[in-house]
């Protein structure tokens, strides 16, 4: 079923861009527009986050068309014979889409007890991961990057407009060397190298387990092949896999080489799961563009990651919740020390740096999403914080280039920008807790050119 979704999803994408493009979305939600039927949208009297100058501007008004915006203005814009839809902002805010660069959106939005015990066919993902990314985007996470899972059914469904949810960059399967962090298999599951099974895991999309150049050349051909906007390797340990301790590296320098070559031929990068100086810098001599974690980076590496303009993509992981495995509460404890140590490192070392949540198995926590980017106050201003959850985020999934499946400039508002909009009740950059509760604050919520939230329609 997967094989054949997929195929239908790759051979359909570029109509897929076209429809986008045109204006063409969203039409199976009974209470959402169909963009066949969007007007243009005038937001008047709104004050604009600008990044550059880190303050908001006068009153000014915004003509939106189809899915970008047209024209910013200090003065009224003149839109007769127009169909246009007029919103008065009454002086809020304006800012770009909220934006969250390291997400699964389906081991996020499933419990482990569900994964192990359903067939997890596409109409159950759809069903219940489609109702967390409608929430996701409700939180104003307009766009986000997946870095592992079987994301494409999802991403494909958003896409078609069968449901809403954020624009999604996807990694599809982890790749993952045997016994490595994307090793998922069960005890009693044995390798289909020697055995000839493959695992449940891989099975559903969620991870390969490659060995050798060849296989993972394999690996990541096969998730470019399906659509992936960007590829995500497992170089070093983790603390929510069974099999490999948190120091370990992970890949030889050939294979991890290997999956770089076959990501840059298609126009793409390869992102790393690491943690250790050691894995990070065969990562970094293997040519990859982007670091997830790094929670135990040293000052040296921090400065090379700096040095060679490599983006670490961090985040603040949760806290250690009482009925965790005392294992694994074990293998997290010097990840958790390290994260309150490699945030003012990197940012002393100008390191350039992206933020994500990473969350895993616990339903529950998407509703701390916005939340979790308070906790960075204790390293950045309100303006740095802002900057990298929109501006900076976008230019981390605009790695992908070509394989970008949403060509255009996100994370920012300028004319010319995509129409990724949301209207605050506050001011953030002095009071950013207002972005914590998003559905008091959020007044307007738009992406790709359509209203999905309007507090301000009576």
């Amino acid at each position: 079923m997967y094989l054949y979704h997929y195929n239908i999803y790759f051979r359909n994408s570029l109509i897929m861009l076209l429809r986008h493009l045109c204006a063409v979305f969203m039409s199976a939600v009974g209470f959402f527009p169909t963009m066949a039927q969007q007007k243009s949208v005038l937001l008047e009297n709104v004050r604009i986050l600008d990044h550059a100058s880190q303050t908001l501007t006068a009153p000014q008004h915004v003509l939106i068309a189809n899915n970008v915006i047209q024209t910013i203005s200090k003065t009224p814009i003149s839109v007769n014979g127009q169909d246009v839809e007029r919103i008065n902002g009454g002086g809020k805010t304006l800012m770009p889409g909220l934006i969250d660069v390291h997400v699964h959106m389906v081991f996020g939005a499933l419990t482990m007890p569900q994964m192990m015990t359903n067939d997890l066919s596409d109409e159950f993902l759809l069903d219940k991961v489609g109702k967390s990314a409608q929430q996701m985007l409700m939180r104003g996470f307009t766009s986000v990057r997946d870095v592992g899972g079987p994301i494409f059914p999802l991403k494909a469904a958003i896409d078609k407009g069968k449901l809403p949810g954020p624009r999604i960059w996807p990694s599809g399967a982890t790749i993952s060397q045997t016994a490595g962090h994307g090793d998922f298999r069960t005890p009693n599951e044995r390798s289909r190298r020697f055995f000839g099974e493959v695992s449940r895991a891989e099975r559903y999309g969620a991870t390969f387990i490659a060995d050798g150049r060849d296989e993972v050349l394999t690996a990541v051909r096969e998730n470019l092949r399906f659509g992936a906007s960007q590829i995500k390797l497992m170089a070093g340990g983790g603390t929510s896999s069974a099999y490999d301790p948190v120091d370990v590296t992970q890949y030889t320098l050939d294979e991890m080489k290997a999956a770089v070559e076959a990501a840059e031929d298609w126009g793409t990068y390869v992102t790393v799961h690491a943690y250790t100086p050691r894995a990070i810098r065969r990562a970094i001599e293997a040519g990859v563009r982007c670091i997830e974690h790094g929670q135990l980076l040293d000052e040296e590496t921090l400065a090379l990651i700096a040095q060679k303009g490599i983006w670490l993509s961090l985040q603040n992981l949760v806290d250690d919740t009482p009925d965790m495995d005392p294992q694994r509460r074990l293998k997290r404890k010097p990840v958790i020390e390290g994260q309150e140590k490699v945030w003012p490192l990197a940012k002393k070392h100008g390191v350039k740096l992206a933020w994500g949540t990473d969350f895993l198995f616990e339903p529950e926590l998407n509703e701390q999403q916005n939340a979790f980017i308070l906790r960075m106050q204790k390293w950045f201003t309100n303006a740095e914080i802002l900057k990298m959850i929109t501006q900076d985020n976008a230019d981390v999934l605009q790695l992908a280039g070509l394989r970008s499946p949403y060509p255009g400039k996100l994370g920012v508002i300028e004319e010319g920008a995509m129409a990724d909009l949301l209207l605050v009740d506050g001011n953030p950059l002095q009071d950013l807790s207002v972005i914590a509760n998003p559905d008091k604050n959020f007044l307007l919520i738009m992406k790709d050119g359509q209203i999905f939230k309007n507090s301000l329609k009576k």
